[in-house]
């Protein structure tokens, strides 16, 4: 559930960005220095927020690659265990499906 909403927040802030881009562009042609400093500060902020987004999602790829080679070694390693587990879930699954 966690990495869910962890991926739909990730997404969410990257639609964000895409409108903050937009806008910026947007003013581009607007002139004074008040405008001048927000769109500044604004460009500024969207780089940071980009960056901790990469930073992010190669965290997010990074956990997700150890947790599949650890399912893999454990699998490896209790190759029986894990036919036993399938074969229960497969069981569970085809008793709930019938029940309905």
């Amino acid at each position: 559930m966690r990495a869910v909403t962890t991926d739909k927040l990730m997404k969410d802030l990257q639609v964000v960005v895409g409108d903050a881009e937009e806008l910026l562009k947007a003013t581009a042609g607007h002139t004074g220095e008040r405008v001048q400093q927000v769109r500044a500060k604004a460009e500024e902020s969207l780089r940071g927020v980009r960056v901790r987004l990469q930073e992010a999602g190669e965290d997010v790829n990074a956990r997700a690659q150890d947790a599949a080679r650890e399912v893999t070694d454990q699998v490896r390693e209790h190759p029986w265990t894990a036919v036993g587990v399938a074969a229960g879930i497969g069981l569970i699954v085809g008793i709930l499906l019938v029940r309905k």
